[in-house]
């Protein structure tokens, strides 16, 4: 699994790269970005910043 950012959604909280650093981390625009697959052990932990996004522009899968 993944974890994917619509950067035109995405307006750089860094709530994701706080909360999963694992799977997501912010890129040189200053917006988030999905860099690597997830390990299992972090996988609820993306899903929970999907949840938790302001703008909605994270999705897992």
């Amino acid at each position: 699994m993944k974890g994917y950012v619509d950067q035109d959604l995405c307006v750089g909280c860094g709530m994701c790269a706080g909360s999963c650093p694992e799977g997501f981390r912010m890129a040189e625009n200053g917006l988030a970005e999905g860099w690597q697959e997830l390990p299992p052990d972090c996988v609820d932990d993306a899903k929970q910043a999907a949840e938790d996004c302001p703008v909605g522009a994270i999705t897992v899968k």
